[in-house]
């Protein structure tokens, strides 16, 4: 008689038969014996198949703002959907993510605000969650940055990177502004770049040429919270990350690696400019404590915490078999948005490799930008789709998951339209999978009391059934690939298949022929049903009740398993229609954000820019992190735009000086985009294009009524860039052009030549 003596396996190491290794992809879960002594069986029949164990994580948000739609198409979804398929195709699979909370930017927001950055942190994190949960992220742990639990981890990991020799003290000048009496991080600092000339790099990157930058290479160096100048450069012992020894292994790991192109590109990109000593660590208050003598003043840098998160939210999930994630032979997938990649395939990768400890990644699903409406999303101008608002819609996330799934900007950037929406929702949603599967299980229930009919299945079902099985594997490859928008298409490709299978059966023509046809078409609706489960995981959990069936992933999908006779369940429409109406009243319902704090921002006073005089208002050019407080300061009211302030006259003749006149910056925009006005029949909504020099700015100007929307478009015309920005009508406006009028006339001034949008008039 054979005794089975199961042995489950909790660390990563494998043996085979008295001491012989085992492959890695398998693992020894039983030892078989015969009258107390090992019986020698053949080394598969001691030996199972072990789960491929994958860490799946998505980058960690700010938390002091509300997320938009375009969030969570840049991350969040895609490593939802990516880990949902890797658990029904039976992989150990966690799903790890958590806020990030530390750096200027919560200082600076709370501040404002005036509450401390925990309190912020705090009041974000459950908005966030909140709305993660609603939109079904099935995150294994979301942890935050500023738990006991990150510090000790944080400062773990760099305690042994200073053990193995990869960090050293500089001495450097670092960025102070005098005006808003802070040390400023190089995200808060702009000014030219001394490359290409671009007037709105940031202290550590340009945006346009894409060069790492120091903020004392910076021209013109500005502060980017209050606009000042007066920035003053201190000098201070920090802690430094020697990226530069670790670029050797750092290049070689990157060519071998198998991403996207332009991921990979990107990575050999910074390699190429030559990596140097990175510094670690900030003079702020808010942040994991720098634990080292001498540098107990400091905190540790947010771009180096962060990424540490994933380790710590990973060992706050399992005390136990955290580690199993983070060592070979476990694939650890990153998905970040464009402007995270640096982070995930420089840094943090150095620090992993100086650390170790920790497996590097296996792929980094760098993605891009979601645009929306031929523009960006701006909360101070009402203009996208904001995530608090889509549970009080009356969609479930299926709709808003669906099409995300569409916009994900996995090779370049993507558009939202609303038209688009529409469209994907009535013809592909409700016209083929709502279609096909309330289609095929009415008529069961119609024709056969709601069991499915016994079936002889003839030679052109099979050959079909084959084509479906060819078809899944399809969506199989493409997912592994993380290609998840063919993965969709795949998917509604076999939806569609089964839609002219349904058709060309003709049920409601033959009884005979109709068993088959509603046999078969059962099965397909189960096989959809569990493919579209980690793109819409509530109408996939519909159908399989419909079903009766009772799988729970991808084992036997290709196989019969609806049963002949099997009673189905109370049939519900999956999806409605959207007609025009109702998506006026969501377009309007997700474009608003909630101004919190608005009481605490009205009582205080406003910055003042100490060149003009006027108010600030925050732009988020390149501090994106506090675009909230922007918006949350924008008045209701309409406002006196600041442009029909007088320019200080020369008392005695009543001119202006140059140096009064060079203040406005005047420069040639194409219009791109123009609009009528919601709120007013005599102004028109236009978007600027400025090239390489700066934004896309959105203007409201009146003169609908001399000159036609149509007539608008491409236009070349003149605009003061620099104005303080004004509400007019509920609509912000972020320039003015110039024209000429005269009684009932006006002309807009251009240029003659072919000048580059963007050229400085002076």
């Amino acid at each position: 008689m054979l005794l089975a003596l199961n042995q489950r396996l909790n660390a990563g190491g494998f043996s085979g038969f008295r001491g012989a290794p085992l492959p890695p992809s398998f693992q020894l879960v039983s030892i078989c014996f015969l009258r107390n002594k090992p019986y020698k069986l053949p080394l598969p029949f001691l030996i199972l198949m072990a789960k491929e164990r994958r860490l799946i994580t998505s980058a960690l948000p700010y938390t002091n703002n509300v997320p938009h739609l375009g969030n969570i198409v840049g991350s969040h979804l895609p490593a939802d959907i990516f880990a949902r398929y890797c658990r029904l195709r039976g992989f150990q699979t966690i799903f790890i993510g958590g806020t990030d909370e530390h750096g200027t930017a919560s200082e600076i927001a709370a501040q404002k605000y005036g509450i401390t950055p925990r309190e912020l942190c705090d009041f974000y994190y459950k908005i966030h969650k909140d709305i993660y949960d609603w939109f079904q992220i099935s995150y294994d742990n979301f942890s935050r940055t500023s738990k006991p639990i990150h510090y000790k981890t944080t400062q773990d990991f760099i305690a042994r990177i200073q053990k193995n020799g990869f960090i050293i003290q500089k001495t450097i000048s670092l960025p102070f502004c005098n005006e808003c009496k802070r040390q400023l991080s190089d995200r808060y600092i702009e000014g030219t770049c001394p490359n290409c000339g671009y007037d709105k790099a940031r202290g550590d990157q340009c945006e346009s040429c894409g060069s790492m930058l120091d903020p004392e290479k910076l021209k013109n160096p500005k502060c980017a919270v209050c606009n000042s100048s007066n920035i003053e450069f201190k000098e201070k012992t920090h802690l430094f990350l020697d990226l530069e020894k670790l670029s050797p292994k750092l290049e070689k790991w990157i060519k071998q690696s198998k991403w996207r192109e332009q991921v990979k590109s990107l990575a050999l990109g910074w390699i190429n400019e030559g990596l140097k000593p990175r510094c670690i660590t900030r003079n702020l208050k808010w942040g994991v404590p720098v634990q080292f003598k001498g540098f107990e003043d400091l905190v540790y840098y947010v771009w180096v915490d962060a990424p540490i998160g994933y380790i710590s939210s990973t060992k706050e999930w399992s005390k136990t078999k955290w580690k199993l994630f983070w060592q070979k032979p476990a694939k650890i997938y990153h998905f970040v948005g464009k402007d995270n990649i640096p982070f995930h395939t420089i840094f943090f990768p150095g620090m992993l490799m100086a650390n170790k400890t920790f497996s590097l990644p296996y792929n980094v699903v760098g993605l891009q930008y979601l645009n929306y409406e031929g523009g960006k999303f701006s909360k101070s101008q009402n203009r996208g789709v904001f995530c608090e608002n889509l549970a009080s819609t009356g969609l479930s996330p299926d709709y808003w998951r669906y099409y995300s799934t569409y916009l994900i900007p996995e090779t370049k950037d993507t558009e939202f339209y609303w038209k688009d929406f529409q469209d994907k929702i009535n013809n592909e949603l409700v016209g083929n999978l709502g279609n096909f599967v309330n289609r095929s299980l009415t008529f069961i229930v119609s024709k056969y009391n709601g069991k499915v009919p016994k079936a002889v299945l003839t030679k052109a079902d099979k050959t079909f059934l084959k084509s479906v099985e060819k078809q899944i594997e399809c969506v199989k490859v493409a997912f592994e690939k993380v290609e998840l928008r063919s993965a969709l298409e795949e998917t509604m490709r076999l939806s569609a298949m089964a839609n002219k299978y349904f058709q060309d059966n003709e049920p409601w023509k033959d009884v005979e022929k109709s068993k088959n046809a509603l046999y078969v078409c059962a099965n397909l609706s189960r096989m959809i049903a569990l493919l579209i489960q980690p793109f819409l995981p509530d109408t996939s959990m519909k159908i399989l009740k419909m079903l009766n069936a009772k799988d729970k992933d991808w084992k036997k999908i290709s196989k019969l398993e609806i049963k002949p006779c099997q009673k189905l369940n109370k049939i519900e429409l999956l999806f409605h229609k959207l007609e025009d109406k109702e998506l006026e009243e969501l377009k309007t319902k997700t474009s608003k954000v909630t101004e919190y704090f608005r009481e605490r921002l009205t009582k205080e006073p406003k910055p003042i820019d100490k060149q003009s005089g006027h108010p600030l208002e925050e732009r988020s050019m390149m501090n994106k992190e506090v675009e909230i407080v922007k918006e949350l300061r924008a008045q209701k009211k309409e406002e006196k735009p600041a442009a029909m302030q007088k320019l200080k006259a020369c008392p005695a003749c009543r001119h202006v000086t140059y140096e009064e006149f060079a203040k406005m910056d005047i420069r040639v925009g194409k219009v791109i985009k123009a609009e009528p006005h919601p709120n007013a029949d005599k102004l028109v909504i236009l978007l600027v294009s400025f090239g390489k020099a700066m934004e896309a700015r959105q203007i409201v100007a009146g003169i609908k009524k001399f000159y036609p929307i149509e007539k608008l478009m491409g236009k070349k015309i003149i605009v003061i860039t620099n104005l303080q920005p004004v509400m007019l009508r509920g609509i912000e406006s972020n320039g003015m052009l110039l024209a000429a009028s005269e009684n009932e006339k006006l002309g807009l001034l251009t240029v003659e030549n072919d000048i580059e949008e963007g050229s400085k008039i002076s």
